[in-house]
């Protein structure tokens, strides 16, 4: 198990405040060179990443409500299709815990249907962020369940930015819990290669990253 072999199941990430055109455009050649699943930049840069992959294999991903999830589902539906309009074929949307932790289960699931929708009628993919490290076990497992009945593509552990990112016995249980259609991004801390295929091997379909494994 070597870093070419691990290539498909890489995001090559760059979510940093502040980041220039420049790092982007090194991002994606890097990606290129190395065969990454895809790219994932702020939503400034979707149209920058957009030619600078263009030709080649490398998916652009973007972000949707994040880092919180807290923006009104209309407002993420605008962000996505603005996203999908500049080149995006995969959308990391950051799920609204504000509504979760309130009780208001019709919103979220609502949330994630419009998003999920939306991006499947642009031949896209939808993957969404619980940031697992302010979840419970059983709040993961609700989560992840409401996601599938969704039809979203992926669920992803983590926006980096929390406390905590990916942790090995969250993607167990994720992976336990979703069907085999849906995929399960890890991301969140992971630096090393030996850190990404501890994760693949629990049972991440892929890897979030910002270090070039």
């Amino acid at each position: 198990m070597n870093s070419l072999s691990l290539a498909p199941y890489i995001d090559y990430t760059l979510l940093r405040p502040g980041c220039r055109r420049e790092e982007i455009q090194a991002l994606c050649q890097t990606a290129i060179q190395r065969g990454y699943a895809a790219v994932c930049v702020p939503p400034y840069y979707v149209t920058e990443a957009r030619a600078c992959t263009e030709g080649t294999p490398v998916r652009v991903a973007t972000v949707v409500g994040f880092p919180h999830g807290m923006h009104l589902t209309e407002v993420k539906r605008s962000e996505a299709l603005l996203a999908l309009q500049m080149g995006a074929v995969e959308l990391d949307m950051v799920i609204n815990l504000a509504a979760y932790f309130s009780g208001e289960e019709g919103y979220v699931r609502a949330e994630l249907q419009s998003l999920a929708d939306l991006a499947h009628a642009h031949n896209a993919q939808l993957k969404v962020i619980l940031e697992t490290a302010l979840l419970t076990p059983q709040q993961v497992i609700t989560l992840c369940k409401w996601c599938a009945e969704a039809g979203v593509d992926f669920v992803k552990t983590s926006t980096g930015f929390a406390a905590k990112g990916a942790e090995l016995e969250v993607v167990r249980l994720m992976r336990q819990v979703l069907p085999p259609t849906v995929g399960v991004k890890a991301s969140g801390g992971i630096r090393t290669t030996e850190e990404a295929w501890a994760f693949i091997e629990a049972g991440a379909t892929r890897i979030g990253t910002s270090t070039a494994l």
